[in-house]
């Protein structure tokens, strides 16, 4: 710990579901990044000078395409659509508080709802972490003009130092758009 610093080093991890498995897996670039932070930043040894803060970042679904078969016929069935995605977003939490307190690391975990760019930037000027770690899906140009990254835009944006994992070459799936 730096001289002068008081408290853990605070590290806020962004993490999503798996576009392949859906939640409650996470995704492959979220799982690295996780994985890299416990391994590369905080150790095994040295878990009380740290803590974990956990984001997950939901895009809403409007027009609830993904629930195409679902019949809408009054405003509670709108808020259940909504509680159905929120549970599913705790699930994938789940699996990353869960391993905190495995290896007895101080962690909280939290969703959010809308654009990640804007959300994870705003929650990093909110919080004042001490780094943002991130995962990457390693696009290329074109795929970046399409998709866009996260990771990317954090970068550039985000008001802490930004660590940004990429995903390794033999994770990448077919389709290097999915995770």
């Amino acid at each position: 710990m730096e001289q002068g610093q008081v408290g853990p080093t605070r590290i806020v991890i962004a993490v999503n579901q798996s576009s392949l498995k859906g939640y409650p897996h996470p995704s492959i670039s979220s799982s690295n990044a996780f994985e890299w932070a416990l391994k590369k930043l905080i150790r095994s040894t040295r878990h009380k000078d740290f803590k974990l803060y956990i984001l997950h970042v939901q895009v809403p679904d409007e027009d609830a395409f993904n629930d195409v078969d679902s019949i809408f016929a009054c405003p509670d069935d709108f808020k259940d659509l909504k509680n159905r995605e929120k549970i599913k977003g705790i699930h994938l939490l789940e699996y990353f508080v869960k391993r905190c307190n495995e290896i007895g690391l101080a962690c909280e975990a939290w969703i959010k709802r809308g654009n990640p760019n804007e959300v994870i930037c705003n929650e990093v000027k909110r919080l004042h972490p001490d780094i943002l770690v991130v995962g990457s899906r390693v696009l290329n140009q074109l795929e970046k003009v399409f998709v866009g990254t996260v990771s990317e835009f954090c970068s550039k944006h985000a008001d802490c130092p930004v660590i940004v994992i990429k995903r390794k070459p033999e994770d990448t799936p077919q389709n290097p758009i999915d995770d």
